[in-house]
């Protein structure tokens, strides 16, 4: 069966960048834009270019040099933010005009001090303005999770007649579990008149941790574009995690959906950000962290040597990392030991195992990892005739 598209919108320009203290200059976002249209990315936001003129000219710059992905710009649902991103973007061959407004009842007693009819009379306004410059017109119903949904069906109703292409429905709070977010799309595609004529986008944050999984929860019932950063990084605990979404849809194949991510690229992606960006990434941080093909545990060790696959999901290749790490620790087995000493060249017999191991435990307890020259050490101090590896 063919797999359905899901496009990869990544916001690590615009969302990503609004992490306090990370600050990136026009260069280093040219950059990172290059490297997100060869990693195959759908679509990038590229800024906000009524915030500054920094922003204005990074957007600007990006729409010259992307060749084949499309370039966003985001706007309020105010006509001089669609004129100014509409100029930013002339340059794009392919550009899209990301405007909305808040439509939460929050959003719109405390931010806006309206009633719905205006708020759907703001956001078509803004729609229809940005279709007077783009084709392409993407829609964000902000707070979107803690909306009522019939009326924010109305509202995706009222904004796809006005020619939006397509419907960001946010969790901006991360407040939404998976279920209920998912429920919100399916909601969605059932009851708003005209829904083929547009693509439904999850735009999920991760304030309670399931910003991941409310974005798959999405796909599963109909959106088909979802809305994340390199890293997960964003303002708050973060967006969801590019890198995160596509191997969930690559590990689970019945899901019969992909995106045309090149995942070889990821973990080298994900290292350029953290560098650019100075935001380090977490050790246990899924697929790209440093300790995500790490095992230090005896029996976890002792499956991954027999079997990869006995304790690791993925291929590490598959996300461009060079191979998986067998960390020495006291809480190491003796195939471990084996396994790296081989490596560093020493064969141990059985035998000999035993008595370096009983050394190498020692040595592991008054250090809190063991690296190459340790082992050299350890085989030395125990004077055991050991075989060379050819």
């Amino acid at each position: 069966m063919a797999k359905d598209h899901v496009q990869i919108f990544d916001t690590t320009l615009r969302d990503g960048e609004q992490v306090p203290g990370c600050k990136l200059n026009t260069p280093q976002k040219l950059e990172i834009a290059e490297r997100l249209e060869a990693l195959g990315v759908d679509v990038i936001e590229a800024g906000f270019p009524i915030s500054s003129p920094g922003d204005f000219h990074s957007v600007t710059e990006i729409s010259k040099l992307v060749k084949n992905t499309t370039v966003c710009g985001l706007t309020r649902a105010v006509k001089k933010d669609i004129d100014v991103a509409a100029d930013a973007l002339k340059y794009a061959k392919r550009p899209r005009i990301h405007t909305g407004i808040g439509t939460s009842e929050s959003h719109i007693k405390f931010k806006f001090n309206c009633d719905q009819d205006e708020i759907i009379r703001r956001a078509v306004a803004a729609v229809t303005h940005a279709k007077s410059y783009v084709e392409d017109v993407e829609f964000f119903a902000e707070d979107a999770g803690r909306t009522d949904n019939e009326f924010l069906a109305k509202v995706c109703e009222a904004v796809i007649k006005a020619g939006a292409t397509v419907l960001n429905i946010p969790d901006t709070t991360g407040y939404c579990l998976p279920a209920e977010y998912g429920s919100k799309i399916k909601y969605l595609k059932e009851n708003v008149r005209g829904i083929d004529k547009a693509i439904l986008s999850c735009h999920c944050h991760n304030d309670l941790g399931l910003a991941t999984a409310n974005s798959i929860s999405g796909v599963q019932n109909g959106a088909r574009q979802i809305e994340c950063t390199i890293n997960g990084i964003g303002e708050r605990a973060g967006n969801t995690s590019l890198e995160e979404v596509v191997m969930v849809l690559r590990q689970h194949p019945y899901l019969n959906l992909d995106t045309k991510i090149d995942a070889t690229y990821l973990y080298g992606t994900s290292q350029m950000v953290s560098d650019k960006m100075g935001v380090p990434i977490q050790p246990n941080k899924a697929i790209v962290g440093a300790n995500a093909f790490a095992h230090s545990s005896g029996i976890h060790q002792d499956g991954v040597i027999k079997n990869r696959e006995t304790y690791e999901i993925i291929n590490p290749h598959d996300v461009g990392v060079t191979e998986s790490a067998i960390v020495l620790t006291a809480r190491s087995g003796r195939a471990a030991l084996a396994y790296r000493a081989k490596k560093v060249g020493y064969e141990l017999t059985k035998l000999q195992l035993d008595e370096v191991y009983n050394e190498f435990l020692s040595f592991a307890d008054r250090k809190k990892e063991i690296d190459d020259n340790d082992i050299h050490e350890i085989i030395k101090s125990c004077n055991v005739e050991v075989n060379a590896v050819a």
